[in-house]
């Protein structure tokens, strides 16, 4: 599976880590915001382009509280995007939304928990079936 990360500033140095932490395990990850001084709307703008132009399968967008980048994922049609900040609410917004991104606060969260949420959402797959309605209409909506 190949997972694009980014961050904006405050999110540097958790992205480092889970970078490392996701290529230990195997994943092929790129990381879209190299430039420590981006803003999170960078950040965000440069994982969901690797979304929409297929170079991912997943995205993991670290800023300090998530919600900005989340907000700003959400806007581009065909991605549904969720903010986390647990294990299950991860693998679940895969499972029943078909969420292709998810956003973290480096503020909120710490390594070890960051690793597990990373995990748990790289490793899920979706449900489908009468999940498919409400992914439908989600994406109607942009």
């Amino acid at each position: 599976m190949r997972v694009a990360i980014g961050s904006d500033v405050k999110g540097t140095v958790l992205k480092n880590h889970l970078k490392t932490h996701l290529e230990s395990l195997g994943y092929d990850v790129t990381d879209v915001t190299q430039d420590k001084e981006l803003d999170f709307f960078d950040g965000a703008t440069n994982v969901s382009q690797s979304i929409l132009n297929k170079e991912a399968d997943r995205g993991i967008i670290i800023d300090e509280y998530g919600v900005g980048s989340s907000i700003v994922v959400n806007k581009y049609k065909g991605i549904i995007c969720a903010n986390v900040a647990d294990e299950h609410s991860a693998e679940m917004t895969v499972h029943h939304n078909n969420s292709s991104i998810i956003t973290l606060g480096s503020g909120i969260v710490g390594r070890k928990l960051a690793e597990k949420i990373c995990e748990a959402f790289v490793s899920a797959d979706y449900d489908g079936g009468r999940h498919q309605i409400r992914v439908d209409m989600v994406n109607k909506m942009c």
